[in-house]
C-alpha cells in the first residue's frame, strides 16, 4: 500500500510541478516583453545578449519558477493530506520525526 502511495505522491507532484513550471513562464515571458518592450533572450549565455539582460532574466524567471513549484507543491501535499489523511510520503513537519504518524488538521 505505501508503495501505490507513493507513486501517486510521485505523479501527483510531477503533474504540479510541470503545470506550475509552465505557467510561470508563459507568465514571466508576457511580463518581460511588456516591461522590456523585447522578447525574453533565448539563450542569456549567447555573448550578444547583454550581460545586464541575461542577469536580470536568470534572476527574473529562476525566482519565479522556483517560488510557483514550491506553492504548488505545497498546495498538492495539502490535497494529498486532505484526501489520505496523511502526508504524502518522504515528508513530516518541521521538527517531527519521519516515523512518526502525523496528523491533518
Amino acid at each position: 500500500m505505501a508503495s501505490d502511495s507513493s507513486k501517486i505522491w510521485t505523479l501527483f507532484s510531477l503533474g504540479a510541478a510541470i503545470g506550475a513550471a509552465a505557467v510561470s513562464k508563459k507568465v514571466i515571458n508576457t511580463s518581460w516583453k511588456a516591461a522590456t518592450g523585447k522578447n525574453p533572450p533565448a539563450n542569456p549565455a549567447d555573448p550578444d545578449v547583454d550581460v545586464w539582460e541575461a542577469v536580470a532574466w536568470a534572476a527574473v524567471s529562476g525566482t519565479f519558477i522556483a517560488l510557483a513549484r514550491m506553492l504548488a507543491a505545497r498546495k498538492a501535499a495539502h490535497y494529498y493530506a486532505r484526501s489520505t489523511g496523511h502526508l504524502p510520503p518522504g515528508m513530516e513537519k518541521d521538527g517531527q520525526d519521519a516515523s512518526a504518524p502525523t496528523p491533518v488538521t
